[in-house]
C-alpha cells in the first residue's frame, strides 16, 4: 500500500487510469455497441472521467473506505493477513466509486430517458458486476506490483 503523498498519487494514476479506461469501454459497448465510432467515444469521455475518478478517489470515496474499514470492519487480526485489509479497501472502494461514477456517466450522457432510478440502479449494478472482479482480479494486482516496483526504486534520486 501507498506510504506516502507522493506514492498515493502514483498509486491512484495506475489504478484510476485502468479502471476508468476500461469501464469507459464498457459502458460505451453496453450503451452504443461496437460500432465504427466506438474508440473514438471511449478516447473523447476518457480525460474529464479520469479527472473526476482521480479528484472522487483522493478526495472522498478513499479517505470514506478507509474510515469506514478500520472503525467498523478492522479487526486486530486482519493484520495478520493484510490482504484480507487489502481486499475489504477495495471493496469499499470500488462501491463507492461505481455508486459515483455511474450518477457522473449518466450526467455527461444525458441518460435520464425513462425512470431515472431504475436507470440509474441499472447502470450501477451493471457498473459493480465488471467493476468489482476488474478490480480484485486485474487493475488491483497491475497496480500493486507497479507501485512495489515504484517504491523499490527509491526515492527517484540516483547517486551518479
Amino acid at each position: 500500500m501507498p506510504k506516502n503523498f507522493k506514492e498515493e498519487i502514483f498509486f491512484s494514476l495506475i489504478m484510476a487510469g485502468l479502471m476508468v479506461f476500461v469501464m469507459a469501454g464498457y459502458n460505451v459497448a453496453l450503451s452504443d455497441g461496437f460500432s465504427a465510432g466506438y474508440v473514438l467515444e471511449v478516447l473523447k469521455g476518457y480525460p474529464l472521467a479520469l479527472v473526476i475518478a482521480l479528484i472522487l478517489d483522493l478526495g472522498v470515496v478513499g479517505p470514506t473506505a478507509k474510515k469506514i474499514f478500520f472503525n467498523h470492519i478492522f479487526k486486530p487480526k486482519m493484520e495478520q493477513t493484510p490482504a484480507i485489509i487489502g481486499i475489504w479497501i477495495s471493496v469499499l472502494m470500488v462501491a463507492g466509486m461505481v455508486t459515483l461514477m455511474s450518477a457522473f456517466g449518466m450526467i455527461v450522457t444525458a441518460n435520464f430517458g425513462g425512470n431515472i432510478v431504475l436507470t440509474y440502479l441499472h447502470t450501477w449494478i451493471f457498473n459493480l458486476f465488471m467493476a468489482l472482479p476488474l478490480q480484485l482480479l486485474i487493475v488491483g494486482p497491475i497496480a500493486r506490483a507497479a507501485l512495489s516496483a515504484f517504491q523499490s526504486r527509491g526515492d527517484g534520486v540516483e547517486a551518479e
